[in-house]
């Protein structure tokens, strides 16, 4: 059985782990001290959580949204990330910032990541920048959701700008240029939707 989700009550929180209640039975997932901060014995929570069997132990890994649970996966295509590395950076760094990180070569956001050096952020960068980012469990990026039910939703800005992205790959140009002009876009308007992100990103692409 995989689990790919956990909703119910925060029972304990550790310094590394999160205890949650489900049904009155208490799930242990690590956690990065960013989301481990957000939570509080008592709390109503959604953690999003990935799974990883080995022949003598079940281990979950709790995250706040699917979008940090798949670029945890992600960095683990890079040879010499294993699962300690990647919580280290998707806990120093949030999915967004990742994506800005990738797309503008910059392996200093990376590196303030516990145990993360120069050498490996640069090979981070080298592997994956250029790439479509990553799919959430349905296909998609599912929408940014606050950990606690209680607080109000969090816009998706990660998935508007890897929609983007993909509009402009499609389009026929190229995954880091289309990332490149779809960061310019974005920094330029916020709260930019889809459709505007494509059509400014079109103007950051366009021949001076």
């Amino acid at each position: 059985m995989i689990i790919g989700r956990l909703r119910g009550e925060i029972a304990t929180v550790g310094t590394d782990s999160v205890m949650i209640d489900i049904g009155g039975v208490g799930y242990v997932a690590l956690a990065g001290a960013r989301l481990l901060s957000r939570l509080s014995p008592g709390d109503k929570a959604e953690l999003h959580i990935e799974t990883r069997v080995t022949e003598s132990s079940i281990t979950l890994f709790a995250f706040e949204s699917d979008e940090a649970r798949a670029w945890f996966v992600r960095l683990q295509d890079v040879p010499g990330v294993a699962g300690k590395s990647a919580m280290a950076i998707m806990d120093a760094v949030s999915p967004t910032e990742l994506m800005d990180a990738l797309a503008m070569g910059d392996a200093a956001t990376i590196s303030r990541a516990k145990g993360v050096g120069k050498k490996l952020a640069e090979r981070i960068i080298g592997e994956l920048s250029g790439k479509p980012p990553p799919m959430g469990r349905f296909g998609a990026f599912a929408p940014h959701t606050s950990t606690k039910e209680t607080e109000a939703e969090v816009p998706a800005a990660t998935g508007s700008r890897s929609e983007a992205v993909s509009a402009l790959v499609n389009l026929g140009y190229a995954q880091a240029d289309a990332s490149r002009a779809v960061l310019a876009a974005s920094r330029n308007n916020p709260e930019a939707d889809t459709s505007a992100l494509i059509r400014a990103g079109l103007k950051e692409l366009a021949p001076s």
